[in-house]
């Protein structure tokens, strides 16, 4: 396929499909002396992993993680880490009795185009958000590498449907807002407006449909003059990151579209001087003007389609018999994806900031060398 690579420097290469052996990923460039918590890799597969509440899938994925390479001791040793799940809930019946009907909103007929009728159908295969469980495990080191830097991702869910959550957050007490999110079983942070969502979602499910949503990013502890003012712009690798992931149809920096609403005097971020470091006033810009960070809290905002697997009767076109047809998806399904999509959200940004971070020379390749003496 050729697309399976991302990064420059801290890269991650993607493999293997939603019904095959197992999926997994490479990830190199990794400064050697890491100390690797593998705790902390297990728990963010299990936030991204089916069956973790009546509002996801009921597929029974475990998601145990391997690591095959790249670790000696505990520790990175520099070499290329290579990360395994292995798929166990695997039933492809339904999709061969399917797999000449093109499921409207899916990648079938891009694929076939694309392809030529070669690439593995069962679960829609490497188009699959299964495939997003290499992401995590990837943006898992990511996240350990800067956490060593005291920098911070937290998304969380701020739509579903039409039910809005435009509160303003504090991100500055890490573990509070993350002990908040995780109160809500769609990690939302209002808990009035989460129980509105979940019935929202009920909804939709007992109608065998499904909703999509919204998810808030922010990054606390980015250092400013990270980016670029043209193609190394930290908007747009962020950008190119996030649609990577299935379901994403849009992304917004700061007031996003509302800045077009607004007038100058009203988005215009004002510098001031605070504890003797130059910070602006608020932050409509998301922390990023001319494609590098300014030092403010970059965020941003998503937007996440329904999913596309339905169980109601929909319109499409039988490939084999060149007919117009209809079709009926069975199996288990998310009424909404937002929830599991947010740590998806993060590890994607975790990796583009480490990749940043390495190419300015903000992060050493060796940390915490310890010339000669044992580890």
């Amino acid at each position: 396929m050729g697309d399976n690579t991302f990064g420059d420097i801290f890269t991650i290469t993607s493999f293997g499909e939603s019904h095959g052996k197992v999926i997994g990923v490479v990830v190199d460039g990794m400064p050697a002396g890491l100390k690797v918590d593998l705790e902390l890799i297990q728990n963010e597969l299990n936030m991204r992993k089916p069956g973790q509440s009546k509002f996801s899938t009921q597929r029974k994925e475990f998601d145990k993680f391997e690591i095959l390479s790249g670790v000696f001791k505990g520790f990175t040793t520099g070499a290329p880490l290579c990360l395994i799940i292995k798929n166990q809930a695997i039933e492809s019946s339904s999709y061969e009795k399917v797999k000449n009907k093109l499921r409207p909103s899916h990648s079938d007929y891009s694929a076939l185009k694309k392809f030529g009728g070669y690439a593995d159908y069962r679960g829609s295969g490497r188009f699959s958000g299964r495939i997003t469980a290499s992401y995590v495990m990837a943006g898992a080191l990511a996240k350990q590498l800067l956490m060593q830097y005291n920098i911070r991702i937290f998304a969380y869910t701020k739509s579903i449907g039409n039910i809005s959550d435009s509160k303003k957050y504090s991100f500055d007490a890490y573990n509070e807002i993350l002990s908040q999110r995780e109160k809500s079983p769609i990690r939302a942070l209002d808990s009035d407006l989460s129980c509105k969502m979940e019935e929202q979602i009920k909804e939709v499910k007992k109608a065998q449909d499904s909703i999509g949503g919204k998810i808030k990013c922010v990054i606390t502890n980015v250092p400013p003059g990270i980016g670029g003012p043209v193609f190394n712009n930290i908007e747009s690798s962020i950008s190119k990151a996030i649609f990577s992931i299935p379901s994403i149809k849009a992304i917004e920096f700061g007031m996003g579209f509302k800045a077009t609403e607004m007038k100058g005097s009203e988005h215009n971020d004002p510098w001031i001087l605070k504890n003797n470091t130059i910070q602006t006033s608020k932050n409509d810009s998301g922390g990023i003007i001319g494609g590098i960070s300014t030092g403010m809290p970059i965020n941003f905002t998503v937007a996440v389609k329904p999913t596309a697997s339905i169980g109601i009767s929909q319109k499409t076109v039988n490939i084999e018999t060149m007919e117009e047809d209809t079709i009926l998806i069975e199996g288990e399904h998310d009424p909404c994806i937002v929830p599991r999509a947010i740590v998806v959200i993060e590890a994607m940004t975790a990796i583009v900031l480490v990749d940043y971070l390495l190419k300015e020379g903000k992060i050493p390749l060796i940390l915490n060398p310890y010339e000669g003496k044992k580890i």
